[in-house]
């Protein structure tokens, strides 16, 4: 089996190339925007260098059993037409050339993020409606590509499509590109060496579901060999919220209002003090909790880690600095954007394109 992984060097990506080693008789292809070092994992792996918003990827896909399309840009935050080429018009040019190449599915990674409001006391299912958070520009674009995936659908019955979503993906390596992407270069990731969080905002919607990256990647797997389509939540128990984590990191959960929290990451990210909009905290409020049931069920999917111990990972990825030199988007180098030897050349947090 020919499986082409797109966005083969980030987050989902190496621990997809992981998981697939162990299979037999898989041909694994890569395409990223900067070839990784064929090192460690990204070794024995067909590389092709490609912008998924520039490239015509027709003859790279071609005779491919399955395309998993992993690419998706978080940063620069503060280039919204970069992030639209690559998130939409990139996943647009992914299917096209799938449907010209002949490929037997089309795997896509949507996310939570697709889903529009819902409960925060109660498990959402995949039937859910997919209008996306608004004031998210991720969220929007998850259900842009996502709505171009229902007419993929309609007009090629022959093609297999199906849609993941996890929650947020957590692994230690990917410690240094969640802290670039997410925080930025003023936190201070030495204090969480020793576990502890001092302080953490809460709020009663503050509630978030995690999955550790290897359990993605298990179910990418079991998708790619299996003849499912449809959409598939991920997510492992428990539901992550800041009182669970004052327990876990030995903090206090201290009460803030939304419109607080909103308006903190506005003005700090129109400073460029931190990589994130706004956008993301109308998310992390408003986003549903997801069943994984119909995972568990098709599947035979089971999460190996629970959400605890995929965020304590994280947090020890982070105050380490962990990352992979061999791969540009997982890269540690502390002279990137979001880092501070980054500020420290005029990088500004939300600039510059880390992929």
């Amino acid at each position: 089996m020919r499986v082409v992984i797109v966005g083969a060097t980030g987050n989902a990506g190496t621990a997809l190339l992981r998981r697939l080693r162990a299979e037999r008789d898989v041909e694994i292809v890569g395409v990223a925007r900067r070839r990784p070092e064929p090192v460690g994992v990204y070794r024995d792996v067909e590389w092709h260098a490609a912008d998924v918003s520039e490239a015509d990827l027709q003859d790279v896909l071609r005779g491919a059993d399955a395309v998993v399309n992993l690419a998706w840009q978080i940063q620069p935050s503060h280039d919204p037409r970069r992030l639209f080429r690559t998130n939409v018009l990139g996943a647009r040019e992914v299917a096209r050339a799938a449907v010209a190449a002949g490929v037997g599915a089309l795997v896509h990674a949507s996310s939570v993020g697709v889903y529009s409001p819902g409960p925060k006391d109660a498990f959402v299912t995949e039937e859910h409606p997919r209008r996306g958070v608004l004031p998210s520009s991720y969220s929007r674009h998850k259900a842009l590509v996502e709505r171009m995936l229902d007419e993929v659908e309609d007009d090629h019955p022959t093609l297999r499509v199906v849609r993941v979503r996890p929650g947020l993906i957590f692994q230690r390596e990917a410690g240094a590109e969640i802290a670039r992407y997410f925080a930025g270069p003023l936190l201070p990731a030495r204090l969480l060496r020793h576990g502890r969080i001092p302080l953490i905002p809460a709020h009663r919607r503050l509630r978030l579901q995690a999955v550790h990256a290897d359990d993605v990647a298990d179910a990418y797997t079991r998708i790619v060999l299996s003849d499912v389509r449809g959409a598939f939540n991920l997510a492992a128990d428990p539901v992550l919220d800041p009182w669970l984590a004052g327990d876990v990191f030995h903090g206090v959960p201290v009460p803030v209002p939304s419109a607080a929290l909103a308006g903190a990451a506005s003005l700090t990210w129109l400073l460029r003090l931190q990589p994130v909009d706004p956008g993301w905290i109308h998310l992390a409020l408003d986003a549903p909790l997801m069943s994984p049931a119909r995972a568990e069920r098709e599947l035979g999917w089971r999460p190996e880690h629970d959400a605890v111990a995929a965020l304590r990972e994280l947090v020890e990825g982070i105050a380490g600095h962990a990352g992979r030199a061999s791969s540009p988007p997982l890269s540690a180098d502390p002279d990137l954007p979001g880092r501070p030897g980054g500020l420290a050349h005029g990088k500004l947090p939300g600039t510059g394109d880390p992929y």
